[in-house]
């Protein structure tokens, strides 16, 4: 025999909890109840609601009036997969949706609409590919360089051996050519490697080395370009190698103020993040850095590829700050990820919360 003594959990307690986006609407499409995942899911407060429309309420669901119109009527109930949802000012959503037809404690129909965001998903499978996509960029370049440093090196030497041989002062200057031009491109193919040590872990504030790098890109910047910072300072020391910081953030800023040209204005913020997944391993937080400009933005055909090498949006690019960017946030067990559009493009950092006190 079951215990009488059961404690009393409301309803929409448990509905709170849920990661599931929950939406229920009245006989009239009303919104009577929308759960917190919901209010994140869709950027809206059920305070605010009262008894709207679902279309005032919920803008992503405006196109969807007819085929709600129907379930009501019709008390069939239906599921649609990876469902596009877009707003006239939110970004777009990706969404599972069920929507079940029920009756109401007084009697009358409602809707129960479960929306199952997969955004995560999308993002998590994109990332891994990306993390698959630079080790095979990291296995080619290594292969390139080997080709291209062996002859290099030769003809170096060959260029040194006929700078002793000849006695011509015009004939010199040649054969310097020749050495300077090879040490060029050794100094190139050894960028793009990229450092061959792991991180050397030490702890430090995160905003050291973003303060180091805004000092650094701020005595060159134009007039009219302004560089802001945005910190959250109750972020605690982290284990990271400091210099291989700053190469990141460096390389992302310097990408920042080459597209405002000139004139614009970037940010520097610092957040953390819960439950975040990187290369299938879930971290119970993690830091997020994000480099933030007011540029013309990124093409979108150019956007799923500026992460591999020699990919530049700029003539004079060398196509490299990108990658070697990411390379040495992965070696920290970290993520980059880019958003853009006109007007605004936002580089984010993952690093896992590893901090000092572990």
């Amino acid at each position: 025999m079951r215990s009488q003594n059961r404690t009393s959990i409301r309803t929409d307690s448990l509905l709170d909890n849920l990661r599931t986006a929950v939406v229920c609407l009245d006989e009239h499409l009303r919104v009577i109840y929308l759960n917190t995942a919901s209010e994140m899911l869709f950027g809206v407060s059920a305070r605010q609601c009262g008894a709207e429309s679902f279309d005032r309420v919920l803008p992503y669901l405006a196109d969807h009036r007819e085929r709600l119109n129907a379930a009501i009527q019709q008390g069939a109930a239906y599921t649609e997969r990876e469902l596009h949802l877009c707003a006239g000012v939110g970004e777009p959503l990706t969404v599972d949706c069920t929507v079940t037809p029920f009756t109401s404690p007084d009697s009358r129909p409602a809707l129960l609409l479960e929306f199952l965001s997969l955004e995560r998903q999308l993002r998590i499978s994109r990332d891994d590919q990306m993390r698959l996509q630079n080790l095979a960029n990291r296995e080619m370049i290594r292969g390139l360089a080997h080709e291209i440093k062996n002859p290099l090196g030769g003809l170096r030497g060959a260029a040194q051996l006929l700078q002793r041989e000849i006695g011509s002062s015009d004939l010199v200057e040649y054969t310097t050519v020749i050495i300077r031009e090879a040490d060029r491109l050794q100094n190139l193919v050894d960028g793009m490697l990229g450092p061959r040590r792991p991180p050397d872990k030490q702890p430090l504030n995160i905003h050291e080395p973003l303060e180091h790098v805004r000092a650094l890109i701020a005595t060159d910047l134009s007039a009219d370009v302004t560089l802001a910072r945005d910190y959250d300072p109750s972020i605690p020391d982290i284990l990271a190698d400091r210099e291989q910081l700053i190469q990141i953030f460096f390389n992302l800023v310097g990408n920042a103020v080459t597209a405002l040209d000139r004139s614009g204005t970037i940010v520097l913020r610092t957040r953390t993040q819960r439950l975040f997944t990187i290369g299938g391993t879930q971290h119970r937080l993690v830091i997020r850095i994000d480099v933030i400009d007011t540029g013309p933005g990124i093409d979108r055909d150019l956007l799923p590829r500026i992460f591999h090498p020699m990919v530049s949006s700029r003539a004079e690019g060398s196509g490299m700050g990108l990658p070697i960017a990411q390379y040495l946030t992965h070696l920290h067990e970290g993520l980059i990820e880019c958003e853009s559009r006109p007007g605004q493009t936002v580089f984010s950092v993952f690093l896992p919360m590893e901090t000092a006190n572990e």
